[in-house]
């Protein structure tokens, strides 16, 4: 079954996040490539990270020196390599090299300042008011305009100024303390905190460009596209990591941006951003927040998506928004991540919340884009308590979904002092479970190769925005084997093609959409005209986010193909999925108990014998659809109609 994958393995490895954290030495690296390769993980993402010592700067020539050798000795052992952008994040700063020597690149705020509670001299937000009851507009700041309040009819300000340094900043690479002792309870170390660019500022992003970007071909050119298929941009923000608390995205120019994209005088609704007793608020709001992603889409993701595709290479990484599908359509390798403990085994976070999109919103993406790969960065700062079944669970958690490159966060050069507490834990060869990692590697590396270059044998679409993917509809498809995928409203009124048999994008046909009634309380006129023209055609299900049972009957009266459990199993996720001509279905118990029952496909092409595979040891076994099945809580198994 897996010949063909035998031929090309290393192309489908896992490519961890390898946190560059101490001194570095040349012997070291290699040995540690050399290591990662006999445990099955022929890829990694270089990752400077908190530790290093200064002496390794971001984008010193040792470190340029470092990244060299270790790209050279990557293409003599066939392994990937995927470049990162900023030292350390969020990406967008160059470690504060932006800003420096450039202080107009350093980010600006909208401050609402109330003129009938402000008294003369009072400082307020960073501004004097002054003798007219007015603040006094210094050298780098903007009245934007007095508005008065609805509930109470005072007279509001809105200015704009550069944000105060101290609450602009990204995370940094080197401790404060280089020789810093951990400390109690696992904390981290202080670290530096380099000053943040500003993201919306398109001459700024282009210095971005220009020192990362320009200077990576400038030294590894030649890799570009082979050895180095990828450069990796983490989690863009436009505040950092901290912000002042009164400030609101914005200045002049952006304010004018958004009237300018949202067709309208927005100016004298600014207020919404601070009041939500304004009148339509909510609405407001998510507008301006929709103008000042589009803003971000323009000078960040789309100039340096331009310059990858220029250069030959890919862009990889993820947004700093969970559910932000609509910029993955920037990325050449759209992606995502897990973290934090987001997502858990055994727990409503699985299913619920908007984090709980991102395996698919990344497959999505690939799928409607015409991409080949999609990538998910997980386990990151999961704990030191994290367990190998938990971290495995979280890998076969994106494979249902269909991921096909997995970044494991993080393989660690160092765990020298403080630098294990750092975003633990080690989930490579720090950890408990390095002895056995290769027989993981592979089981992923096949699952990753399954979902590659493939049919995705699905019927169902729900409808999001490029902001905003449906959990709710998500969770009643998942527990009911109805697999699907994510479709932006602009994809709906701008790539797809309709006919009697359905809604077509990117060789997927789609049955059914799912919208929820909530959509249309904020759709266009066209896109409701798209979604009533669909509707005649029986192509929607429109439904209450409350009601999960009502969608659950309408999609059992579309018949639907789908894999259905019998008996039912709310913890059972498929993927059915076509490749070189032979149909699989990948099976995996999300759910904490064992599942013992029988798969068919209802109304489908899938064929009703074939084998079956347990991935974990490998076991092969004939099947058929009358014969019962053993599925233990997290395993995962593979039916395939060829041996």
């Amino acid at each position: 079954m897996f010949s063909e994958y035998n031929k090309v393995r290393a192309e489908f490895s896992q490519a961890p996040f390898w946190f560059w954290n101490d001194e570095l030495n040349e012997d070291e690296l290699l040995r540690q490539m050399q290591d990662f390769c006999r445990h099955g993980v022929y890829a990694f993402v270089i990752h400077p990270r908190a530790g290093l010592p200064k002496s390794i700067a971001w984008l010193s020539d040792r470190m340029i020196d470092l990244m060299r050798f270790t790209i050279e000795q990557a293409a003599k052992m066939n392994m990937q390599v995927f470049l990162y952008d900023e030292g350390m994040y969020p990406s967008g700063s160059s470690a504060g090299q932006v800003v420096e020597g450039h202080p107009e690149f350093r980010p600006r705020g909208l401050f609402a300042i109330d003129l009938d509670e402000a008294v003369f001299g009072q400082e307020i937000n960073g501004f004097l008011m002054g003798v007219d009851g007015l603040p006094e507009i210094q050298k780098d700041q903007n009245l934007i305009g007095v508005y008065q309040r609805a509930a109470n009819g005072h007279r509001v300000a809105v200015v704009d100024r550069f944000i105060k340094p101290e609450c602009t900043l990204i995370r940094g690479l080197h401790f404060v303390d280089e020789e810093a002792d951990r400390r109690p309870n696992h904390k981290e170390v202080l670290e530096e905190r380099p000053p943040l660019a500003d993201l919306l500022n398109p001459d700024a992003m282009q210095r971005f460009i220009h020192l990362v970007y320009q200077r990576f071909y400038d030294e590894f050119g030649d890799y570009f596209g082979t050895t180095i298929p990828a450069i990796f941009t983490d989690e863009p923000s436009i505040f950092g990591k901290q912000h002042e608390v009164d400030a609101r995205v914005g200045n002049a120019t952006l304010v004018q941006y958004a009237s300018n994209f949202l067709g309208y005088d927005f100016a004298p609704h600014l207020l919404a951003l601070w009041f939500d007793d304004e009148p339509d608020a909510d609405r407001f709001c998510a507008e301006y927040h929709r103008a000042i992603q589009a803003r971000l889409e323009e000078t960040y993701y789309s100039p340096i998506s331009t310059w990858c595709d220029e250069h030959g290479i890919a862009l990889t990484g993820h947004p700093q928004q969970p559910d932000a599908i609509g910029h993955l359509r920037h990325f050449q390798l759209p992606g995502q991540d897990i973290v934090l403990n987001y997502i858990n085994p055994g727990k409503d976070n699985a299913l619920e919340g908007s984090e709980s999109t991102v395996g698919k919103c990344a497959s999505s993406a690939m799928i409607h884009l015409g991409c080949r790969r999609n990538m998910n960065e997980f386990a990151g700062g999961y704990g030191h308590g994290l367990t190998y079944d938990e971290y495995r669970w979280l890998a076969l958690w994106l494979l249902i979904r269909g991921c096909n490159l997995l970044m494991p966060h993080a393989f660690y050069y160092s765990i020298r002092g403080p630098r294990i507490d750092e975003r633990p834990r080690d989930v490579g060869p720090n950890s408990p479970w390095w002895d056995g990692y290769a027989k993981f590697a592979e089981m992923t590396g096949w699952l990753c190769w399954l979902n590659t270059d493939s049919q995705h044998i699905c019927e169902v679409a729900v409808l999001g925005t490029g902001m905003n993917l449906p959990w709710k509809a998500a969770k009643v498809c998942f527990q009911n084997q109805f697999d699907f995928n994510y479709l932006t409203d602009q994809q709906l009124l701008e790539e797809v093609t309709v006919t009697e048999n359905g809604i077509h994008i990117s060789g997927m046909t789609y049955r059914v959409l799912i919208v929820k009634n909530k959509f249309f309380q904020n759709a266009s006129q066209t896109l409701m005209e798209a979604i009533d023209a669909l509707n005649s055609q029986g192509l929607i299900i429109q439904w209450d986010a409350n009601c999960p049972d009502i969608l659950l009957e309408a999609l059992n009266a579309k018949a639907i193909s789908h894999p259905l459990a019998t008996p039912a199993c709310s913890g059972l996720r498929i993927r059915q999925i076509l490749k070189n001509e032979v149909d699989y279905l990948m099976v995996f118990n999300e759910g904490e108990q064992s599942y013992t029952g029988r798969l068919e496909v209802e109304s489908g092409p899938f064929p009703s014998e074939g084998v079956i595979v347990n991935m974990d040891t490998g076991e092969t076994s004939t099947w058929t659809s009358a014969c019962e099945i053993e599925v233990p809580a997290h395993g995962i198994f593979l039916l395939s109609s060829s041996t």
